[in-house]
C-alpha cells in the first residue's frame, strides 16, 4: 500500500503564510481518506519534515508561493520541476522544501513530492487569517488537493462541512 502524506507548511501568525497549515487542518476536519493518509501540520518545521520525504511514496506539500503572478494564482508543481527552478526559491519554507528534495536526490528511495501552492497577497501582517483574495481561492486549492489524491488512488469522502472560519478560529 502506498504511503501518502499531505504536509501543510507555513506560519499561521502571518496571514496568508499560514495557508498550508490551514488547508491541512481543513482536510483533516472535513474529509476521510481510504486508504488512510497522513495529514501533517508541518508549520515551520523545515528540515524536521525530511523523514516524510524519505519514508513516504507520495508527499503533497501545501504552501504559499513567491511566484511572479497575481495573488491567488494556484500552482501544482512536481518535484522534478521544483528542482529545476534554481533561482525561484524565495521564502524560508520554499528554500527548505527545495533543499530537502536536493538532499533526497542522494538517496535511492524518496517520495514523489508535489508542491500545491497559492501566490500570497500578504505574508507580512501579524494576524491569523487569510487575505480576501486567498480566501476566495481556498475552495479551488482544496479541490486541487482532493483531485491529486484521487489521481493517486485515494478515495476522498466528505464527513463534515466545517467552514474556513471555524477552522481558522481553532488556531
Amino acid at each position: 500500500m502506498k504511503k501518502i502524506a499531505v504536509i501543510g507548511v507555513g506560519n499561521i501568525l502571518f496571514c496568508d503564510d499560514g495557508i498550508g497549515v490551514i488547508a491541512a487542518e481543513y482536510l483533516k476536519q472535513n474529509f476521510t481518506f481510504e486508504p488512510e493518509i497522513e495529514i501533517v501540520d508541518g508549520g515551520t518545521l523545515g528540515f524536521g519534515l525530511f523523514e516524510y520525504f524519505m519514508e513516504y511514496e507520495n508527499v503533497l506539500v501545501l504552501d504559499t508561493l513567491s511566484m511572479d503572478d497575481e495573488a491567488g494564482a494556484i500552482y501544482k508543481i512536481p518535484s522534478k520541476e521544483l528542482l529545476g527552478l534554481g533561482g525561484y526559491k524565495k521564502t524560508a519554507h520554499e528554500v527548505e522544501v527545495v533543499q530537502m528534495l536536493e538532499m533526497c536526490e542522494l538517496y535511492e528511495t524518496k517520495a514523489e513530492v508535489t508542491l500545491i501552492g497559492i501566490v500570497a497577497k500578504d505574508v507580512n501582517s501579524a494576524k491569523i487569517g487569510l487575505s480576501e483574495v486567498v480566501r476566495r481561492r481556498f475552495a479551488s486549492l482544496i479541490q486541487i488537493v482532493i483531485s491529486t489524491l484521487e489521481e493517486l488512488g485515494v478515495e476522498v469522502v466528505q464527513k463534515d462541512n466545517l467552514n474556513l472560519d471555524v477552522i481558522i478560529n481553532k488556531f
